[in-house]
C-alpha cells in the first residue's frame, strides 16, 4: 500500500477541543458557550505554602516574615575543600571586626565564610553513616590533639568547684582558664613545625576562646565555633589533612564535646546567648549536625527514635545526637516537648538527610548570622577578614 499522499494529510481535520478551549483570536470569549476563554492570573500569595530551597528562592518577592522563612529559603550549605595557606606566610594576632549586620554581611559575602562552613560540612559527611566506635585513621597530630584535651580534662578532676549559692557561674572556672592561659602557647607548639612556630601567637586565642569566657563563666554556640575555627586554621595550615576529618569529628571532636559538658556541670556555666526553650540546645549545635550525619541511612533508627528511652541508653554512646538528647533529658525535667520544643519538632521529619540539612542551614542563620554570637568571632592571616 502506498503512503498517503501530503494532501490527504493536509485535509483532515484536527480533533474538536473542548469548549472550554475554543476561542476566537478576536475575542476572549468562546464561540460555542460564550463563557470566558481563561481565568486570570491569581496575585501570588503573600504566604505560600511552598518555598523552594534552592536557588532563586533568595530572589523571592516578599521579604521572610520570621527566622523560620529565613532557613526555609537558605540554600543547603555545600562541602569545600580547604583552601590552603600560601607560603612563606606571615602571621598576625588576630582581632574582632563584627560589630555591625553590615559587617556581619560583609563576612558572609566573603571567601573566608564560604570555605569555612564548607569545612564544616566537609566534617559532617566524613561521618556520614559512622558509629563512633568504628575504626578511623588517627594520624600522629590527632594523637597530639588528643592529649591536650586530655590534659584539659585532668585540670578539671584537680579543680573542685567553690562552695556557691548561685544556679550559675562557680569562680573555680576561672582558675582553669588561668591554667589554660599559661598552657596554650605550649600547647600550639606542639602541633607545629619549627617553621611554623610563630603561627602559635594566632592560633593561641582561637583556642583560648573555645572553652568559655572566664569574666562572664558562661559558653555557648560561638565558642563552639571558634573551636571548629581552631581546627580549620589547623586544616590550612596543612597541619591536619582531608583524611583525617572522620578522626577529628569521632575523636577529636567527641572528646571536646565530653569536656565541654564535664565544665558545664563542675562549674556551672552559664549558656552564652541561649534562646531559652526556643533554641536547639543551651550550649551547642555542631554534635547535632555530626550526630544526624551518622545516622544517615540507618536501617531502624529514625528522627521520632529520640522518644525512646532504651534506643538512648543502648547508642548514645555511638551517636553524638543520641547523646545530646540523653544529656538534655539527663539535667532538665518535666516533658520534653515544653523543655526542647524544637528538637521535638525535628523528630517529626522523616528522615536522617533533611534533619541534616535543615540543620545546616539553622547552623548558618543561627550561629554564624547573628551579630552577639559573630562579634566576637577573630580575623587574622589564615581567617581573612577583607575591607
Amino acid at each position: 500500500m502506498e503512503p498517503e499522499s501530503e494532501n490527504v494529510d493536509s485535509r483532515r481535520e484536527e480533533p474538536t477541543p473542548p469548549c472550554h478551549l475554543r476561542s476566537q483570536t478576536s475575542t476572549s470569549t468562546c464561540a460555542n458557550c460564550g463563557g470566558p476563554t481563561c481565568l486570570p492570573t491569581p496575585p501570588p500569595s503573600a504566604n505560600p505554602s511552598y518555598i523552594p530551597i534552592r536557588y532563586p528562592a533568595v530572589n523571592l518577592t516578599n521579604p521572610p516574615a520570621n527566622t523560620k522563612e529565613v532557613i526555609l529559603r537558605t540554600p543547603v550549605p555545600r562541602s569545600e575543600k580547604v583552601d590552603p595557606v600560601t607560603f612563606p606566610h606571615r602571621f598576625t594576632v588576630p582581632s574582632k571586626k563584627i560589630r555591625s549586620p553590615d559587617d556581619l554581611s560583609r563576612f558572609h559575602s566573603s571567601p573566608s565564610c564560604r570555605n569555612f562552613l564548607g569545612f564544616v560540612v566537609s566534617l559532617s559527611e566524613s561521618v556520614k553513616s559512622c558509629k563512633i566506635s568504628d575504626s578511623c585513621y588517627v594520624s600522629p597530630i590527632v594523637e597530639v590533639l588528643l592529649s591536650i584535651l586530655h590534659k584539659l580534662t585532668d585540670y578539671v578532676e584537680e579543680i573542685p568547684p567553690a562552695p556557691q549559692t548561685a544556679r550559675y557561674g562557680n569562680v573555680a572556672f576561672r582558675e582553669f582558664q588561668e591554667r589554660l592561659n599559661d598552657e596554650a602557647e605550649s600547647f600550639m607548639l606542639r602541633l607545629l613545625q619549627p617553621d611554623l612556630r610563630e603561627g602559635a601567637a594566632e592560633l593561641v586565642p582561637y583556642f583560648l576562646d573555645s572553652f568559655g569566657n572566664a569574666s562572664r563563666i558562661d559558653f555557648g554556640t560561638g565558642h563552639e565555633t571558634n573551636f571548629a575555627a581552631w581546627l580549620y586554621c589547623l586544616a590550612r595550615l596543612g597541619i591536619v589533612r582531608e583524611e583525617d576529618f572522620p578522626a577529628l569529628v569521632l575523636r577529636v571532636f567527641v572528646k571536646y564535646l565530653d569536656l565541654m559538658r564535664r565544665l558545664q556541670l563542675t562549674y556551672c556555666l552559664e549558656p552564652a546567648g541561649s534562646h531559652g526553650v526556643w533554641g536547639l540546645d543551651d550550649y551547642h549545635f555542631l554534635p547535632y549536625i555530626f550526630g544526624s550525619s551518622q545516622l544517615i541511612d540507618h536501617k531502624y533508627m529514625k528522627p521520632k527514635s529520640i522518644h525512646s528511652d532504651d534506643i538512648l541508653e543502648n547508642f548514645s554512646k555511638e551517636y553524638m545526637y543520641l547523646s545530646c538528647i540523653a544529656f538534655i533529658k539527663k539535667v532538665k525535667k518535666g516533658s520534653f516537648a515544653e523543655h526542647s520544643p524544637m528538637l521535638n519538632d525535628i523528630s517529626g521529619v522523616p528522615n536522617w538527610n533533611k534533619v541534616n540539612s535543615g540543620l545546616l542551614k539553622m547552623y548558618k542563620v543561627e550561629v554564624l548570622d547573628k551579630v552577639p554570637i559573630m562579634q566576637h568571632f577573630l580575623f587574622g592571616s589564615i581567617i581573612q577578614w577583607l575591607e
